[in-house]
């Protein structure tokens, strides 16, 4: 019995080494399959790399105007060689309107472009991002990154500026002045000796008079310790705008300047060689030089400062790619070669120093150093406030009114429409509302062509008017800080219409589309 258990037991061992063979034998003929996929993993292979070319690993989306687009979009394909990532740049009319809609949505670019004074509201809205720049901040003009930064921020990367120059005729005046009162000397003797009809002349009552009233101490906002425009501090009634006033008052008086204002009329002075002397931004270069005129430009006399609006690049807050287009600004766009030719197609001086010290153009190279030292247009919507009731003054002043009573009604003006006395206000300020009855044109705070709202929810006035060519918008709350062009565009192109013989005007906007119709009868 032990023998036959034995023989059972060893055939069993047996049994189970051959399974445990058998099992390993299963096992075995895996390992083939495993090395023929590898042909077929070498086969898609190809297709793998082809579809990480043609999928890159993000989208970086720019909105720009017809003359930057291009010089942005030849980038594309240097930025993706470096990054993987596809650059699109979309042409976009209307870009801070379009932008304010499209941004809180998550559907804005990635980078656009805007004046500073626009990014001081987006930046309080929350719409951008801040900026480093980190050592390409030393290659920009300090007040270009100034005019960029709230709260202790840099929120854009700048690229030009623009602002006023002190023009001369080089024929008339061979060596420029330096004080006011020499300019007063030099006009005044030219005057004399029958060479010119004014001494000095005016294009303007507000932006294009600011450099005289600074250089007597003139301001419209005072700053804060980082800053920040103080809306609180109102400088038109101060006493530097009282001197200013007082200054150009006398010169009326003496026939030493025109008290007419118009800015076709004081650039014509000029390039007839009537006048000696003019205030002009680079906006005017085409006409000037046309002339014929001798000139040049230089800074202004006892320092006086010019208002500097400066352009730059701004990242959307709510973007998903803000490193990328910080990457994009600052190693593909802040280049002496893309810096050129942006200034090029721009017509303004270069914020980009290598760009604004080596350019060839003597006149922009001479608007950027009279903008050196210039104030910073104030980047608040209270200085929408600010223009009708400022320009109605000086009108005054130059009219014979008291500079300090005047100047002083018209800061309390201010004062309360930034308070809100005309919240709720629609009107059409133009050039017809003189003869509509307001005091002058262009006041969005006279009562005279206030609408009134309709049951069709319409808002709409008729004016009898006489013949003639007009032009007008919309705005609201008795100030320009909100204001409405053709198209029911913010801050828009003027409407125009014209009477070919006397006839009223029915004006008729609508609030939800901001279009305003215009009827002639």
């Amino acid at each position: 019995m032990k023998k036959k258990f034995s023989l059972i037991t060893v055939l069993v061992i047996v049994s189970l080494m051959l399974g445990a063979c058998a099992k390993a034998t299963e096992v075995a003929p895996t390992e083939p399959p495993v090395v023929e996929t590898e042909p077929v993993v070498e086969e898609t292979e190809p297709a793998v790399e082809e579809t990480e070319v043609a999928e890159p690993l993000a989208t970086l989306t720019i909105w720009a105007d017809d003359t930057r687009s291009s010089i942005l979009a030849a980038l594309g394909e240097d930025f993706k060689a470096e990054y993987g990532v596809e650059l699109v740049v979309e042409e976009v009319a209307n870009i801070r309107d379009q932008f304010i809609i499209a941004a809180p949505a998550g559907e804005g670019p990635d980078i656009t472009i805007v004046p500073h004074d626009q990014a001081g509201q987006m930046v309080a809205s929350g719409l951008l991002a801040p900026i480093d720049l980190g050592d390409k901040a030393a290659d920009f003009v300090p007040i270009s990154l100034t005019a960029f930064n709230f709260d202790g921020q840099l929120y854009g990367m700048p690229y030009a500026t623009e602002n006023l120059g002190f023009f001369y005729n080089t024929d008339l005046v061979p060596v420029p002045p330096t004080t006011w009162q020499e300019v007063h000397d030099m006009g005044k003797a030219l005057m004399d000796d029958g060479k010119v009809t004014y001494g000095f002349t005016l294009s303007g009552t507000t932006y294009d008079a600011f450099p005289l009233m600074t250089a007597q101490g003139g301001y419209i906002f005072g700053q804060d310790e980082n800053g920040n425009w103080n809306p609180k501090d109102i400088g038109i009634g101060s006493d530097g705008m009282i001197a200013a006033g007082t200054l150009m008052q006398e010169w009326v008086n003496e026939g030493f300047m025109s008290n007419n204002t118009d800015w076709d009329t004081a650039h014509t002075l000029f390039e007839t060689g009537e006048v000696p002397f003019i205030m002009a931004g680079p906006w005017a270069l085409d006409r000037i030089g046309l002339s014929g005129i001798p000139y040049a430009i230089t800074s202004f006399p006892d320092g006086g400062q010019p208002f500097l609006g400066v352009q730059g690049f701004v990242v959307n807050a709510m973007s998903e790619n803000q490193l990328l287009a910080q990457a994009f600004l600052t190693e593909f766009v802040a280049t002496d070669a893309v810096m050129q030719e942006l200034y090029e197609v721009g017509h303004r001086a270069s914020a980009f120093k290598p760009v604004l010290e080596t350019t060839e153009n003597a006149d922009l190279a001479a608007m950027g150093a009279a903008g050196a030292e210039a104030s910073l247009m104030p980047a608040i919507p209270e200085m929408g406030s600010v223009w009708a009731a400022w320009g109605d003054a000086i009108t005054l002043i130059l009219q014979g009114e008291d500079p300090a009573e005047t100047l002083a009604n018209a800061q309390t003006q201010i004062e309360e429409l930034i308070a809100g006395a005309l919240a709720g206000m629609v009107n059409v300020p133009g050039s017809y509302q003189a003869a509509a009855g307001c005091p002058g044109d262009w006041q969005p705070d006279c009562e005279a062509t206030a609408l009134e709202l309709g049951e069709d929810g319409l808002y709409t006035a008729t004016h009898a008017l006489p013949a003639g060519d007009y032009e007008c918008k919309i705005a609201l709350d008795g100030s320009w800080a909100v204001n409405y062009g053709v198209d029911g565009v913010s801050d828009g192109d003027n409407y125009a219409f014209s009477l070919a013989a006397d006839g009223n005007v029915t004006f008729s906007y609508d609030p939800e589309t901001h279009i305003l119709t215009i009827t002639v009868e």
